[in-house]
């Protein structure tokens, strides 16, 4: 798939965080627009950044390649008046995509954090680039609390590929997620969102992770599953005989499958969990 690459100039690289984020993280932060993971379900494709484009999502993404100077800058205003500055970082693009691997801009923001460090940095990502950055996370690890939350949606890559084709493989992210984890580096699997996956799942994921965190297409979209449908995904699951996945209520059953191989406190649910305790 061919991405449209454009480098900007960002006015902000912090947003304050409301909506789903506001149970503790203090601020957003997305060191892209666009992303090149181009998963079906993401709700971004129905949020203002994606509909006033012409271009699809998933074929573009802009640089803000000023983001590091940005945080240096921002960071110290903030100390000024706001304690403490709890960052997710990302929650509208990854910050891990492909083009991280040539652009460098969440590499730099992580250097710029170990001058001025938040007090937390959340880094939600499905991409195993972030590997490479492992000697910046043990820095940083010594600076302030860091969570390094990886998106295992589902343990099958058959239904990986059918919701986004464009994504890693799982097992390679599992492989990069016990990596950290074995580094010392504070761990979590995202189910997110909740995916047909088989019983071994959870088994999966032993030893990998401090945390699961699980949410899914009808109470994590943002609008309670209305993004999530306008996307054509109850379309998608039933037109693979996964309709019986496609609920309302299916994040209480999967947290009480993974509460019977996890301890209660590993395993956290959706927005009002979405702050590690």
């Amino acid at each position: 798939m061919n991405i449209k690459i454009k480098e900007i100039m960002a006015k902000k690289i912090l947003t304050e965080a409301k909506g789903y984020l506001d149970v503790g993280f203090t601020h957003s932060l997305n060191p892209y627009s666009g992303c090149g993971f181009s998963c079906l379900y993401c709700y971004v494709r129905e949020m203002p950044i994606q509909k006033f484009k012409d271009v699809p999502w998933g074929e573009w993404v802009e640089l803000k390649t000023n983001a590091a100077d940005n945080y240096r800058n921002e960071i110290q205003r903030l100390r000024k008046k706001t304690k403490p500055v709890n960052i997710f970082m990302s929650s509208a693009t990854d910050p891990y995509q492909p083009i991280e691997r040539e652009a460098n801009i969440t590499r730099g923001l992580l250097q710029a954090m170990i001058e001025s460090p938040p007090e937390f940095l959340q880094i939600q990502t499905r991409g195993p680039l972030i590997k490479r950055d492992l000697d910046l996370l043990l820095q940083l690890k010594e600076k302030c609390k860091i969570l390094v939350s990886m998106t295992i949606e589902t343990d099958r890559e058959d239904i990986k590929r059918l919701f986004a084709p464009y994504a890693p493989g799982i097992k390679l992210r599992l492989t990069v997620l016990q990596e950290l984890h074995d580094a010392g580096i504070p761990t979590q699997a995202s189910i997110s969102p909740a995916l047909p996956f088989t019983r071994d799942f959870p088994k999966v994921l032993e030893g990998k992770v401090d945390h699961i965190w699980i949410d899914t297409l009808s109470i994590g979209d943002g609008s309670m599953g209305k993004r999530s449908e306008r996307l054509g995904m109850p379309r998608l699951f039933k037109e693979n005989g996964l309709e019986k996945w496609y609920q309302r209520d299916l994040h209480v059953k999967v947290e009480k499958y993974f509460k019977k191989y996890f301890p209660s406190e590993m395993v956290r649910v959706s927005k009002h969990e979405a702050f590690p305790r």
